[in-house]
C-alpha cells in the first residue's frame, strides 16, 4: 500500500512552489494563506525535510523542493486528466439503452434524429431485449421498459401512462361491415395480444357488459399485431403510446373515443445515482419532453 502525504498538502506545495508565494497559492486554491502555510509545514514534517527557504519577503525552493516539484506537478496533471476524461465519458461518448423491440421499432427509432440533433456528442446505441437488464452484468447504461415500475435496487422514472382502444386499417373499414357503434366491432375479425386489458374490458367500458367476444387471431407480439392490423386482417386493441403516430399519419383509424386505462406504464430504469451523469440526464430529459410533445 502506498504511503503518501495528504492530497491537500501536495496541492498546496505544488501551487506555492509554482508561484513561489503562499499568498498566490491561497488565492488559487480558495483557502487562506494560513491554511497553505499549515499544509506545507505538515508536509515538511511528514517528509522530515524543509521544502522552502523562507527569506525576507521571498520564498525559494530547497534542493528537496526542486526535486519534488516536477514530480508532484506531473502527478497532479495525470490525476486531473483522468478526472476530466471521466467527466467527458459521462457527458459525451457512448450511451447504450436497452428496450423492447415494440418500443424501439414503433416509437423510439423514428425519433432518434431529434435526439442526435440535440446531442451530437452522445453516441446512442440500442440493445433490444425482452429481458430485464442486470446493470452489473450487461453492458447497458439504462433501459426503457413497460411494466409496473416496482423494480428493486434501481432508479425508476415514469415516462408516461397509456390507454388501450380498438384500431383498424382504413382498408378494413371500407370493405367491412358498417361500423356505427361499439357493438358493431363484434362483426369484425378480432386480433388478440397477451395484454392485461382484454376485449371484454373494452366492451364493458363501452357499456356492453358480457359481450359475446368471438375468437380470432392470437399473436404473441405487439409488432406482429400492428402489422396484421395495418394489413387489414382485423381489429386489435392498440396501445396509445405506440399507436398514436400511426393514427396521426392516417395509417390506422381509432373508430371510437372510448379507451381503457392501461394497467402498466412506461419507465426509464438506471442504476441508482446514474441520473447524475450528464449523458443519462440528457436522454431522460429528452424522452420525457418528446413524450409530452407527442401527447399534445
Amino acid at each position: 500500500m502506498r504511503k503518501l502525504p495528504s492530497l491537500n498538502a501536495l496541492r498546496a506545495f505544488e501551487s506555492a512552489a509554482r508561484h513561489l508565494s503562499f499568498t498566490k497559492a491561497a488565492a488559487e486554491l480558495f483557502v487562506t494563506q494560513a491554511a497553505v502555510s499549515h499544509q506545507i509545514k505538515h508536509l515538511e514534517e511528514q517528509l522530515d525535510t524543509p521544502l522552502f527557504r523562507r527569506l525576507h519577503r521571498q520564498l525559494r525552493l530547497t534542493d528537496a523542493g526542486q526535486i519534488l516539484l516536477p514530480r508532484i506537478s506531473d502527478a497532479l496533471d495525470i490525476m486531473a486528466a483522468g478526472v476530466e476524461r471521466l467527466r467527458d465519458d459521462q457527458r459525451e461518448g457512448g450511451l447504450t439503452v436497452s428496450t423492447l423491440e415494440s418500443i424501439a421499432a414503433t416509437w423510439l427509432v423514428p425519433r432518434l434524429a431529434n435526439f442526435r440533433a440535440l446531442h451530437p456528442e452522445i453516441n446512442l446505441s440500442l440493445a433490444i431485449s425482452d429481458q430485464l437488464v442486470d446493470f452489473e452484468r450487461d453492458n447497458v447504461d439504462m433501459a426503457l421498459r413497460y411494466g409496473g415500475g416496482g423494480w428493486p435496487d434501481v432508479a425508476v422514472t415514469k415516462i408516461t401512462d397509456e390507454d388501450i382502444f380498438p384500431v383498424l386499417a382504413p382498408s378494413l373499414l371500407d370493405k367491412g361491415p358498417r361500423l356505427a357503434k361499439p357493438a358493431d366491432l363484434l362483426k369484425f375479425p378480432l386480433i388478440f395480444e397477451n395484454l392485461a386489458e382484454t376485449w371484454a374490458d373494452w366492451f364493458a367500458a363501452a357499456g356492453i357488459a358480457n359481450a359475446p367476444v368471438p375468437g380470432g387471431t392470437f399473436l404473441p407480439h405487439s409488432n406482429l399485431v400492428m402489422q396484421a392490423v395495418m394489413a387489414g386482417e382485423g381489429v386489435a386493441l392498440g396501445r396509445s403510446f405506440l399507436i398514436n403516430p400511426e393514427i396521426t399519419a392516417g395509417r390506422l383509424i381509432k373508430p371510437f373515443e372510448i379507451a381503457v386505462p392501461a394497467a402498466l406504464s412506461y419507465y426509464l430504469v438506471a442504476p441508482v445515482g446514474a441520473d447524475k451523469q450528464p449523458k443519462i440526464r440528457a436522454f431522460q430529459d429528452w424522452i420525457i419532453a418528446e413524450t409530452h410533445a407527442a401527447a399534445v
